[in-house]
């Protein structure tokens, strides 16, 4: 049953050094503040899962956090490429990173596998494609019913998935509007599960059709983090920093300049940051 505590707290108790942690929001809702918090309490050795890493992967990669990282599609989006995902890969900076590619249908089916409790996800793809010459969790299986040879791939079952929403109701129940990626299949795949969101309600009120609504029991921690997902955009909340973006590539060009920065912005703040960041972007 979700608990209410402080981002530092809801972090503390839920990632651990060597888990597997995936952090979910597809151009939207993107968990930036729980992302800073885990750099600054010093994780160490994570498996990363995310299908689109962009900033704040390539922020946890280049802070020495993780060691592996599983994913669909990596960069920048609109500007180019990350950095420091770069740096690690090519010249283990500031440590090696192994790299588990897979396309974007692959790690869907994957989650769904995994909270479903299935060992694996089936589903037709990568015919004709190279990544099963590159990743050999890739495989294949014969249908039993109709002989169709279909792409198989492990479920993923995170230790902790982390994921910025819009609103909680004061029962632990968890809104998500607008545009929705895998957060519910990455929340119910996951061993424990941290929400982040911009506030705590009495009631949702009225609904849009894409309402997505992750029950109680589902989450692990909720934390009342008011411009969380900031520079991504919560719908209705503020606007997507597209400046930010275009800014990141010129900050994590450098180790130098890139560790300068995290060190003025994520380092030595907390998570109220995020609030001045948010009223700024909208």
């Amino acid at each position: 049953m979700a608990r209410v505590l402080p981002l530092a707290a809801a972090i503390g108790e839920t990632v651990r050094d060597g888990d597997t942690v995936a952090m979910e929001g597809f151009t939207h809702l993107i968990p930036h503040a729980a992302g800073h918090e885990i750099i600054r309490q010093g994780r160490r050795h994570l498996t990363l899962v995310r299908m689109t890493p962009d900033l704040i992967y390539d922020q946890l990669i280049g802070m020495g956090c993780a060691d592996r990282l599983v994913f669909s599609w990596g960069g920048n989006p609109g500007v180019g490429s990350l950095h420091r995902l770069r740096d690690a890969v090519e010249n283990g900076w500031p440590n090696r990173l192994a790299i588990e590619e897979h396309s974007h249908a692959a790690m869907a089916n994957a989650y769904e596998a995994g909270a479903a409790n299935l060992p694996f996800a089936v589903f037709r793809g990568y015919k004709g494609a190279d990544l099963p010459k590159v990743n050999p969790g890739i495989r294949s299986v014969t249908c039993p019913y109709t002989g169709e040879v279909l792409a198989t791939v492990p479920a993923i079952r995170p230790d902790v998935t982390v994921i910025h929403a819009l609103r909680a109701d004061r029962a632990g129940n968890v809104l998500l509007e607008g545009i929705v990626g895998v957060q519910k299949e990455a929340v119910l795949a996951a061993r424990r599960a941290v929400v982040t969101v911009e506030e705590i309600v009495d009631d949702f009120g009225p609904r849009s059709p894409n309402a997505v609504i992750l029950p109680a029991w589902t989450v692990t921690a909720i934390a009342v983090v008011p411009g969380g997902a900031h520079p991504s955009y919560a719908h209705g909340y503020y606007k997507r920093d597209n400046a930010f973006y275009q800014a990141w590539d010129g900050i994590a060009r450098e180790r130098d300049t890139f560790l300068a920065w995290m060190k003025e912005h994520v380092l030595a703040k907390g998570p109220d940051a995020f609030a001045v960041h948010a009223r700024k972007a909208a």
